[in-house]
């Protein structure tokens, strides 16, 4: 899930840079950083996992 974020944010970013859109290059970097808090959580929940096992 959060890859697809990262992918669609850097695709709304890139082009709302060729376009000009400063609204569409801040919901792209919006998308990116939703991604990376995602895969932080992610993260923490399989070493919980790993960790109860």
């Amino acid at each position: 899930m959060s890859n697809t974020d990262d992918i669609k944010g850097r695709a709304k970013e890139a082009t709302g840079k060729a376009t000009g859109n400063k609204d569409l290059q801040r919901e792209g970097k919006t998308d990116r950083a939703s991604g990376k808090v995602k895969q932080g959580v992610d993260k923490v929940k399989d070493a919980l996992k790993k960790k109860n096992r």
